[in-house]
């Protein structure tokens, strides 16, 4: 089923830039920004989960200690 919507003339074009081929449908383009965000929203939240337990391991540098390190 399908289905029209309104968008902004500069929304368009942004779209048209983003396909990846010249026929690629505004729905290809959506469907894929989409998918992207879902993807790494996923990825965002594993990272965080990762990054915080190394935090809770004590796996981490200060500003301070790292400046040391590097001679500031």
């Amino acid at each position: 089923m399908s289905t029209t919507i309104q968008i902004k003339e500069s929304v368009k074009a942004r779209l048209e830039e983003m396909k990846l081929y010249s026929r690629e449908t505004y729905n290809d383009v959506v469907e894929r920004i989409l998918e992207d965000l879902s993807e790494l929203n996923d990825e965002t939240k594993k990272e965080i989960e990762r990054s915080t337990a190394e935090i809770n391991k004590g796996k981490y540098k200060t500003h301070e200690n790292l400046g040391r390190e590097m001679g500031f």
